[in-house]
């Protein structure tokens, strides 16, 4: 039986990661003090390890690398590298397609394998390609393209059974959505296991509790709509009519399905793009936990959340106004900000910075804060972040278009009722966004 000692240290390494919270929609800044760039992503587990494998769209939708970043807890996320980059020339060559990357481990080679969605600039091809890699986030070798069973594929996904067995989730349009049968190696398609005659794309497929759930987008290109799921106890028949499972009209909470994880505790999360067409670099990610019970899957949208599914913590927000103005940072105005002002030039020649002070938090622990923003500009502005006296950490703002927008910061905050200290400050002589708000977790 575990001591009382124990129990408690448990609880107290428990408390440690509570405020640590995912903020569907945000900027969220990786290592390399620049916005995850991982869209159309899927998510590989490796021991405690989460590898989050997407598209690079930092100039826009030709193919430019497919990223691999590392975390622990689903917030923090390490940029890893790029598993494969653009080539002179072929495939992965200039205004090339390669889009929806996910990778599967093979037990019986021991290889990490990814499968895309590889096209031409016009989508006239409707191909897979195939890379292996030793490692999950090393070097990937390619090895070519092909249309499986000889039907267009254009977005695509990949899931693993119980036994190991791989399939190709992949959208034909001129059929429908299919499931195919990889070959033992994964390298290639053996045989068709399921077509709808529907037109769904953004295919994901995730088995809880004996019962198989497959999720999908309507054709609307870069808009967003109601996705659908659909769900069987077998993969070849018996498959369900389409269904919302999020609140209808709110098109996926302004999201398409890219993936659906399932965590060891039971938890499965639905991880969403949210595109932004006109600018996809700033596209973001919404994820949230989805409710699944028995033919029935909902999914409520929140603002922020504790993973794996836990309501974000009770937190304090702090106006512009209450903080210290310095160096050129005065008022401007934020038709979107909370009292339509927000504080700007921030940065610059003159060292604009924000001071915020007696910030509390009622637990020494890491927590995300939230900074609520505006970036008028086409590309991301940065800021340094100090933290009770801490060296600047670079935090990535992207543009907000018109609006107003969160980035996540994650740092370790002191307890007490009034001791802790926030300032934001230019870096490398830039400009930084208009600071609307800060977001503290208290708890």
């Amino acid at each position: 039986m575990p001591s009382l000692r124990s129990l408690l240290l448990a609880a107290l390494a428990s408390a440690a990661e509570a405020s640590l919270q995912v903020v569907p929609g945000a900027t969220w800044t990786a290592s390399n003090s620049q916005h995850v760039q991982a869209h159309g992503a899927g998510v590989i587990r490796v021991d405690s390890t989460y590898y989050l494998i997407g598209e690079d769209k930092t100039n826009g939708s030709a193919f430019q690398n497919v990223n691999c970043y590392s975390s622990q807890d689903l917030v923090q996320w390490k940029y890893e590298g790029a598993l494969l980059s653009r080539t002179d020339s072929g495939d992965l060559g200039p205004n090339r397609v390669v889009e929806r990357p996910k990778v599967l481990f093979n037990e019986a080679t021991g290889k990490y394998v990814l499968w895309m969605h590889i096209d031409s600039s016009n989508y006239g091809e409707a191909k897979v390609g195939v890379a292996v890699g030793d490692t999950v986030c090393g070097s990937y070798e390619y090895q070519g393209s092909f249309q499986p069973l000889d039907h267009q594929s254009r977005d695509m996904g990949l899931f693993a059974d119980d036994d190991g067995t791989g399939y190709l989730l992949s959208e034909d349009r001129q059929n429908g959505l299919r499931i195919m049968k990889l070959a033992s190696d994964y390298l290639s398609v053996e045989s068709s296991t399921y077509l709808w005659s529907d037109s769904i794309e953004a295919p994901a497929l995730v088995k809880v509790d004996g019962r198989y759930y497959m999720f999908g987008s309507r054709l609307t290109g870069w808009d967003p709509n109601d996705n659908l799921y659909s769900t069987s106890t077998s993969l070849t028949e018996g498959w369900s009519s389409w269904a919302t499972f999020a609140d209808v009209g709110s098109k996926t909470y302004t999201s398409q399905t890219n993936y659906v994880l399932p965590l060891p505790d039971g938890t499965v999360i639905y991880l969403g793009d949210r595109w932004k067409s006109s600018n996809l670099m700033a596209s973001t990610y919404v994820w949230l936990p989805l409710n699944i019970s028995g033919t029935t899957v909902t999914m409520a949208n929140r603002a922020s959340w504790v993973p794996p599914s836990s309501a974000a913590p009770a937190s304090t927000t702090y106006a512009f106004s209450a903080a210290t103005y310095a160096g050129s940072a005065r008022n401007v105005t934020c038709s979107g900000c909370s009292s339509g002002s927000a504080a700007g030039y921030i940065g610059g020649d003159e060292n604009g910075s924000l001071t915020f002070s007696g910030i509390r938090s009622d637990a020494s622990t890491r927590s995300t804060v939230q900074i609520r923003y505006a970036n008028g500009d086409s590309t991301s502005r940065y800021a340094g972040v100090r933290v009770n006296g801490g060296g600047a950490i670079k935090i990535a703002f992207l543009p907000t278009f018109g609006s107003v927008g969160t980035s996540t910061l994650n740092v370790d905050l002191r307890a007490g009722g009034d001791s802790n200290t926030i300032v934001i400050e230019g870096i490398d002589g830039g400009w930084g966004p208009d600071v609307d708000q800060l977001i503290v977790p208290v708890s």
